[in-house]
């Protein structure tokens, strides 16, 4: 009897190494054997060396898999991109992030959470204009088309306001030149993103003390990594608890460049496809819900 019970034990124990030993293989199998990584508000190597450069070694590091940068032409570029199997990972704004969930099917893994992502409204320190009511007739600057920050949700804001952005005002978009437009009296009002508001003025040289800010919104939605719907779900998990565990390192990594220093404070958390509803809600009052299919 007790031969027979150490047969048993020996046998479960043997079986049990061969279960961690395969989980271990198959791990090693589906795992790619290189990242090819882009960045949709990013064009051309030279651009993405500067700005994620040292991010890119330091998720080499935590993954244990080289990463290699993907240059896309535009933002809604890394759809097609990622559906033909030229791109494997995409750091994506939220408006692109509704473009790869639906034309590739991308599977939401990280995101980041940045303490100081608004939308604001503003106008000349001396102008008459103290709420979005009063912009009806007039001109709005806004930063390029489906940029989160600088049109989907300054559109938004209008929207709540009462006023029809087809037809009650007109809008221009001047990427981050709208402020000097606001300054030179071209346009009425400029929208940008909280974070980026006092860096593009020390850009341009100018002073907090021209302007008035006359709207803040909500929180915006976070910035997301999205990794193709090709990877092996083990591996989707192993990305996703890697960077969770290893944030520190990964965000030091963001903020080496001076352009990603909207960063600053972040944290990443898990990604969570139904915090982007509100984005397309946004198209669907702009009757643009064809973009996000």
């Amino acid at each position: 009897m007790k031969r027979r019970q150490l047969l048993w034990y020996s046998l479960l124990f043997v079986v049990g190494c061969a279960s961690e030993v395969n989980t271990a293989d198959q791990l090693a199998i589906t795992a790619p054997k290189k990242l090819r990584l882009a960045v949709t508000d990013v064009t051309g190597i030279e651009d993405l060396q500067r700005d994620f450069g040292a991010f890119r070694i330091a998720l080499g590091e935590v993954l244990g898999i080289p990463i290699e940068f993907f240059p896309v032409d535009n933002p809604t570029a890394a759809a097609p991109a990622m559906l033909s199997g030229q791109v494997d990972m995409v750091l994506a704004g939220p408006s692109e992030y509704l473009v790869l969930n639906a034309r590739a099917k991308a599977i939401p893994v990280i995101a980041i959470r940045r303490i100081n992502y608004h939308s604001i409204i503003v106008v000349r320190a001396n102008s008459k204009i103290k709420s979005l009511a009063q912009l009806k007739g007039k001109t709005i600057a806004m930063r390029k088309i489906g940029s989160t920050s600088g049109h989907i949700f300054p559109t938004k804001l209008l929207i709540d306001a009462g006023l029809d952005p087809n037809t009650d005002l007109k809008i221009v978009m001047l990427n981050d030149q709208g402020v000097v437009a606001l300054k030179k009296q071209e346009v009425d009002a400029w929208a940008t993103a909280s974070d980026r508001y006092q860096n593009i003025l020390a850009e341009e040289g100018l002073s907090e003390q021209d302007f008035s800010i006359i709207v803040k919104g909500p929180l915006l939605p976070k910035d997301i990594f999205v990794l193709s719907n090709q990877m092996a779900a083990n591996f989707v998990e192993k990305v996703r608890s890697r960077m969770m565990k290893n944030q520190d390192k990964l965000i030091q990594s963001l903020l080496v460049a001076q352009a990603n220093q909207k960063y600053k404070g972040a944290q990443l958390v898990t990604a969570n496809d139904a915090d982007y509803d509100i984005v397309r809600e946004v198209y669907g009052k702009l009757g643009q819900e064809n973009f996000l299919q």
